[in-house]
């Protein structure tokens, strides 16, 4: 049994969650990201529709900004550049079933949902799985 068997996704995660609503500007985001010196953002439904405001609608990553910054960011938003849609992963699930949803959609985030309160408590990265692969710890 290896670490990513043994370990839960709630030993490895970065606990709590840094959102903005889709409408937010782009280099908005890219500051919040820098102060915060976090890799990425999850964007939340629209303040203004009370039905989906506080909804995860997507997640723009550091990749993201990067591909985003070719070209001129005014007027971009978290809603145009963020990837959709979300992946989720729960607490409890195991680091090796984490990292076959990164791999089969293709993501470096996945948002942990707690499945009895429904709302995100943290994320997961690439960075984290590699860092208990490395050291076989969380």
């Amino acid at each position: 049994m290896t670490a990513l068997d043994r370990l839960r996704v709630a030993e490895a995660m970065h606990a709590g969650v840094i959102s903005v609503t889709r409408d937010t500007p782009l280099v908005e985001v890219a500051g919040l990201m820098s102060k915060q010196r976090i890799h990425c953002i999850v964007v939340t439904g629209p303040p203004e529709d009370p039905a989906a405001a506080g909804d995860l609608w997507g997640i723009v990553s550091d990749l993201d900004l990067a591909a985003a910054a070719e070209g001129d960011l005014t007027g971009r938003t978290a809603g145009g550049t963020a990837a959709t849609p979300l992946v989720f992963v729960a607490p409890d699930d195991t680091l090796t079933h984490a990292a076959q949803l990164m791999t089969e959609h293709s993501v470096a985030h996945l948002v942990v949902v707690d499945p009895l309160a429904g709302k995100p408590v943290g994320v997961i990265s690439t960075l984290d799985v590699a860092r208990v692969v490395a050291t076989g710890r969380a």
